[in-house]
């Protein structure tokens, strides 16, 4: 009888959920810019870019697009956007490529199959262009 309860104390001890502790991982240093020695070398002013909130044109001007450092001169939906290569506004506001193509100088074209845009923006095949490769051995 006692080593059958020796053996249910010890069952129950082992079923019973105990508490880990968890190490809590380092928090991230906060970012420090600094300037390098050429930077400091040279003169050169370096000051960081603005944050992604600066360039909302929903409440501010649409000329704030214009400044340098902006996403995109054309004013979509309150943000700045390029819309010679963003995919959601090709060419204007609004404008969405499909899913296999890509935005190329305003133009919504399939990378996999065009010879003036193969593989990427601007990549021009001499012959023809097969899964986004020039002269692809398929």
């Amino acid at each position: 009888m006692r080593k059958a309860t020796i053996f249910l104390m010890a069952l129950a001890l082992t079923l019973i959920p105990h508490e880990q502790t968890v190490a809590t991982p380092p928090q991230p240093l906060p970012l420090q810019l600094r300037r390098s020695r050429f930077l400091a070398a040279n003169n050169v002013n370096f000051s960081p870019p603005p944050p992604p909130s600066f360039y909302d044109c929903s409440k501010k001007p649409p000329s704030i697009c214009l400044s340098p450092g902006s996403p995109g001169a054309t004013c979509c939906r309150g943000t700045c956007v390029d819309t010679e290569y963003s995919s959601q506004h090709c060419g204007n506001c609004n404008k969405m490529c499909k899913l296999a193509q890509a935005c190329c100088q305003g133009n919504c074209v399939n990378t996999l199959t065009d010879e003036k845009n193969c593989g990427g923006c601007g990549v021009k095949c001499r012959t023809k262009c097969t899964n986004g490769y020039c002269d692809y051995a398929a």
